[in-house]
């Protein structure tokens, strides 16, 4: 496993120019005007579920802490900079000397999160923590978008293993590396992208493509060469020529003339195309009526949620899936729409909110410093609510505890018997990591466990129930001063 940690693909270049071009030029412009060093935060955060869900699992961490683990600008960086004649050269001479002091925060991988709150949140000198918000933006909203999709199709396949295929699909070698590492923490069982298990000690799977069996002069001789090569791990790709008719009594003729022989079983036979349900359903048969009923059926042939659960649904006999384009581009919905806003400036003592004003209510941020409690009801154990509360407020468990919905504010509720857990945690002091992120199976796990605190009206597909984030009464006032502050300054102008 220490091999599988020292791999990373990141070393091998810097992604440290992988800068949208107006954070250099903002950089720049705060240097000019004496604004480098002045403290700012800013939070990552989001506004809406993809495909109408109700949650999404946070992932991208252990990239995001090694990206900012070697933040560096080489000389050929500088020297292209240089070329565009609008950067001063003490700003050319920061950059050549740079080093990363911000803290940041993050919510741990597997998490179920929620709109609105900070997934991660960046305090430090302005031009560090503006320089690294497209690369914040990049890697948590990537594989949030993959862990979230993973997860619907996993909860969709009801405890039968998920398996992604989606490689030649992704958008990308690192849409196809990072992507394979999105889907096993939100549920897959593995993955077909060998690097990803280099480099990440995730499970990779796979065994024949339809090539194999094309190359020989006929399919019961692929199989029986097959069989006779990986005895231990015989998977049968069934549907080259035709599932029923020659697929699948093909399969049987080499279990019986080949394994069994042997003394061995063999593993499944896997399903590409046709109507999968009903071929599912004769191949269960014939493999039963064979002796075969410990044989495992696999379909693959670009599968998503909504397929998963109406085949099931029709009474498909599966055991496992195999998902490849749709959940590796996130295909219904392959945005996810993370933000990264300024909402507060100054040092530890005299810290100044900052939000940004909209006519859209869903763009108004939550300003200030802040963290976030998820409240957990101490009967069930399940999660009631996330309250976002300013970063020096402390959740006092003994007493009831009055949550409202920040925009329906007569919708109160008063909580007793419940539990509170801090949601961030923090990943850098001044530059320096200061967490080691768990193993991707590990996080896999984690996840799954977090997610059935949730009640099983948020997990719904269609129409989830609002899982409640809340703010607490001294940010929701701060809020709301600040609105009508600029509401009254804005009204005497126009006056």
């Amino acid at each position: 496993m220490e091999l599988v940690k020292n791999f990373n693909l990141r070393n091998e270049r810097n992604l440290s120019m992988l800068v949208d071009f107006y954070e250099f030029t903002m950089g720049n412009g705060y240097l000019k005007n004496g604004y480098a060093n002045e403290i700012v935060y800013f939070d990552m955060f989001f506004r809406r579920v993809p495909d109408g869900g109700g949650y999404c699992i946070m992932a991208g961490v252990q990239q995001l802490i090694e990206y900012l683990s070697n933040l560096k600008f080489t000389v050929e960086d500088i020297e292209y900079l240089r070329t565009k004649n609008i950067f001063a050269e003490e700003f050319l001479d920061y950059l050549k000397n740079f080093q990363f002091t911000c803290d940041v925060w993050a919510v741990p991988e597997g998490y179920p999160v929620f709109p609105n709150e900070p997934l991660v949140t960046v305090k430090g000198p302005a031009i560090q923590a503006q320089l690294i918000e497209t690369m914040v933006l990049l890697t948590i909203n990537h594989q949030t978008l993959i862990a979230t999709k993973a997860n619907r199709i996993c909860r969709a396949a009801k405890g039968r293993p998920v398996m992604e295929f989606g490689s030649r699909r992704a958008q990308g070698y690192d849409g196809a590396i990072y992507g394979a590492r999105a889907a096993i923490i939100g549920g897959c069982s593995s993955t077909a992208c060998t690097i990803s298990d280099q480099m990440f000690g995730i499970p990779a799977v796979g065994t024949m493509a339809h090539s194999w069996i094309q190359l020989f002069d006929d399919e019961y001789t692929a199989f029986k060469t097959w069989a006779e090569t990986y005895p231990d791990n015989c998977v049968f790709l069934i549907d080259t020529y035709n599932v029923l008719k020659s697929g699948i009594p093909n399969a049987i003729k080499v279990f019986d003339e080949v394994l069994k022989p042997l003394g061995k079983r063999p593993s499944g036979v896997r399903i590409d195309s046709g109507d999968i349900t009903y071929l599912s359903n004769r191949c269960r048969e014939m493999l039963d009526s064979a002796g075969y009923n410990d044989v495992k059926i696999i379909v693959s042939n670009s599968l998503d949620e909504y397929i998963i659960m109406d085949v099931l649904s029709q009474g498909a006999e599966i055991d496992s899936f195999g998902v490849g384009e749709r959940l590796i581009t996130a295909k219904s919905e392959p945005v996810f729409g993370g933000v990264y806003k300024l909402v507060a400036v100054g040092s530890d003592n005299k810290i100044k909110p900052r939000i940004k004003i909209s006519e859209n209510e869903e763009k108004i941020t939550n300003p200030g410093f802040k963290k976030i409690y998820r409240i957990f009801d101490k009967k069930s154990n399940k999660a009631i609510a996330d309250l976002i509360t300013l970063h020096d407020e402390v959740i006092d468990e003994s007493k009831p505890l009055t949550i409202f919905d920040p925009i329906y504010t007569w919708k109160v509720k008063k909580l007793t018997n419940f539990y509170a857990k801090e949601l961030l945690v923090q990943i850098f002091d001044k530059g320096n990591q200061v967490y080691e992120s768990p193993e991707v199976i590990d996080i896999r796990e984690f996840s799954i466990k977090e997610t059935e605190k949730l009640w099983k009206e948020v997990l719904r597909f269609e129409n989830p129930h609002n899982y409640y984030v809340d703010l607490s009464q001294k940010l929701w006032d701060l809020k709301h001063n600040m609105l009508r502050g600029f509401t009254e300054e804005f009204s005497s102008k126009e006056n």
